[in-house]
């Protein structure tokens, strides 16, 4: 009988042609971060049970661009960038379980395989899309992290542009805003391949960084636009009042989550 290996699919004899290696999955990223306050009503309706909204400020939203470089534990993809660097656009709402405020990934989109098939482990709702942002740089016409420097950011899906920011740094932050600033509460679902069989998975699961380090965080404005699709629904969580805009370079390491509950979500 023949052993298949590998962390995911396809599983073959060597284990070589898995799409994504085990945890722990290493990032370096530069993160364009735009926060706003939207109806409630929009981010409740986001929340399966057992979630409900974060009791101080629930209409709260970030909507983060990130400009990734990653790897697993031999950090071999780094020098086959193909493998390490994408780029993704999420959408981050809080909210509450069992009294603990969390945060949660409700819309995500990115432009690389490997990252949706994380995704899927890790309970991101991951889409293709396609994603860009400013990048600094000390030298020539790009900016530079300081006052007044200026960064825009762009997201579309199936061919339809979705957001759109200029974030301009006003001043150095002690925070990177505070949506994103929890523990994730999220589910991993997966539909059973019977016909009315309800979800073969339905976990929801607690998750957050095995290690965390940061540049400095600069705050600033942002002008952020959102925009309908047919297939999409980021323009329902409709922009009342910005917050705040944020930029930091991080470097983060995921080496897996906790089962909070099972079966409860009633997802269909």
């Amino acid at each position: 009988m023949t052993t298949v290996r590998g962390f995911f699919t396809p599983k073959t004899v060597t284990g070589a042609s898995s799409l994504i290696p085990s945890p722990p999955w290493r990032y370096s990223g530069d993160l364009l971060t735009v926060e706003y306050r939207t109806d409630p009503d929009r981010v409740r309706e986001l929340l399966p049970a057992p979630l409900e909204p974060a009791e101080e400020d629930p209409g709260a939203v970030a909507l983060i661009w990130a400009d990734w470089q990653s790897c697993g534990a031999s950090g071999e993809e780094l020098l086959d960038p193909v493998r390490s660097q994408y780029k993704e656009a999420f959408v981050v709402v809080r909210c509450t379980y069992r009294g603990r405020t969390y945060s949660r990934c409700v819309f995500i989109w990115v432009d690389k395989d490997f990252a949706i098939a994380r995704g899927l482990h890790q309970g991101y709702p991951k889409k293709l899309g396609s994603i860009h942002q400013t990048r600094p740089h000390p030298y020539g016409p790009a900016p530079r992290i300081e006052a007044g420097a200026r960064f825009g950011a762009t997201l579309a899906a199936a061919d339809r542009r979705l957001a759109q920011a200029v974030v301009t740094l006003r001043e150095p932050s002690e925070t990177n805003g505070f949506v994103n600033g929890h523990p994730m509460a999220h589910h991993r679902w997966l539909p059973s391949v019977e016909k009315g069989g309800g979800p073969a998975l339905d976990e929801l699961i607690e998750s957050g960084a095995a290690f965390f380090e940061a540049g400095q965080a600069w705050r600033g404005d942002a002008e952020l636009e959102l925009f309908e699709a047919p297939t999409e629904e980021l323009a329902r969580l409709e922009i009342r009042e910005p917050i705040a805009a944020y930029y930091r370079r991080v470097g983060v390491v995921w080496d897996g989550g906790r089962l909070l509950e099972s079966g409860t979500s009633g997802a269909e």
